[in-house]
Order: structure tokens, then sequence, then C-alpha cells
């Protein structure tokens, strides 16, 4: 079940994201607000522990962060009925099929994604039929072809490269993924499954040398 409507901004509280948010982007959207009006609400779920009316941000960090950049008191939302669970699958689902997503964050949103929903469903497989019938209904889309096949549908990609995303978010040693985030790298598929292949502790050295080239992975 979901409700449309207006709620302060302060009300709204803003837990750890999957996807940092951007001050550029926010900018960007905050200058399309001002001309064309908020075109999209974002996504908040009723905190349960609060009796004052209190929520939780689901979807739309960069549409909120963009409405306090304009002293915006108020934001238009949609407020859904959702666990810690089933918010954090809106958001990557809003987020995923995105264009201007980098491959490790591309990566990083199946690989949760497929985690978060197994935790709460159960394993996503061709012998579970069930699943596939719930996560058809979740995100509205074909997933009776399989969990791979469905998300390549979605995102317009093919199956392998699905397996490819998967490989570098469950390959890719933390330390290297917070390295290579905002460089030339972290948009490089070929590069990613690379370092994604090496041991942990020379993606660990990897990360050390990137940082202290400023992010050129041909000089580190």
């Amino acid at each position: 079940m979901a409700v449309s409507k207006t709620i302060p901004i302060a009300k709204i509280h803003v837990p750890d994201r999957l996807r940092a948010v951007e001050e550029d982007h926010a900018l960007a959207i905050s200058a399309s607000i001002v001309e064309h009006g908020l075109l999209n609400p974002v996504t908040v779920r009723a905190t349960p522990a609060a009796k004052g009316g209190a929520y939780t941000l689901v979807a739309g960090a960069h549409r909120l962060r963009a409405m306090e950049l304009l002293d915006e008191a108020e934001i238009d939302a949609v407020v859904v009925d959702a666990d810690q669970q089933e918010a954090v699958l809106l958001e990557i689902t809003e987020n995923l099929f995105r264009n201007e997503l980098s491959v490790i964050d591309r990566a990083v949103f199946v690989q949760t994604y497929r985690d978060v929903w197994e935790s709460k469903y159960g394993k996503i497989s061709s012998g579970r039929p069930e699943n596939r019938c719930n996560l058809h209904q979740l995100i509205e889309g074909e997933a009776k072809a399989g969990f791979s096949r469905h998300v390549a549908s979605r995102m317009g990609i093919s199956t392998d490269v699905v397996k490819r995303l998967n490989l570098i978010a469950q390959r890719l040693h933390s330390d290297l993924r917070a390295a290579v985030r905002g460089t030339p790298v972290a948009d490089n598929q070929a590069a990613l499954l690379k370092l994604a292949k090496m041991e942990p502790q020379e993606q660990r050295r990897a990360a050390i040398a990137l940082r202290a080239e400023g992010g050129d992975l041909k000089k580190a």
C-alpha cells in the first residue's frame, strides 16, 4: 500500500545509502526543480518506532538534497508500507536501471539486490518457481527466465554482463572498491574484472597504489 502526501523535510531520516549523494547532481536537479517543479516525489516509509509521524527515506536522496539546497521546508512523497529489507529492494529497483550508474555501482546494486531478496524470500533458482513469481510481482519484470536474465532484460544488457557484474561485486576487495570510486576505473568493466580476479592481498596492495597515484590505474 502506498499513499501520496506532502511531508516536512525535517521529519525525513536519511539512512546510509548504497549510492552516495553527489552534490553536483543534486545541484543540477535543484535547477530543474526551479524551472519545472519536482516531477517525481521521493519515496519514504513510516518509521515504526516514531509516534510523531517521522519517516525514513527509501528512494530519492538526490531529489531530497536538491529541495534542501532550495531551502524548501516540505517535499512531495510516496509513503510505502515496507520493512527495512523491502526498503533496500525499492532503493535498488529505482537506481539499478539508471544509465548514469558506473560499472562498480551497478555491480554492487545487482549483488545487493540478490542478497537482500534471498535473505527475505529464499534462494533464487530455477527450482524455486514461487520466488520467481514473487520477484515478478515486486518489480514487475519478466522473472520467469530467472534472476540474471530478468535483470539483463530490464537493463538492456546480456546475461553474461550480469554475471560479470556479479563477479566484480563478489570478488573485488572492499579496500579496492573504495579506492576506485570516483576514478575512471569505476566505469571500466575490463579493468574491474582483472582486479577482481587478483588475490585479496594483491588487491589490497593495488588499492594502496591506486590511491598513491591519484586513481591512475596504469601508474598504479
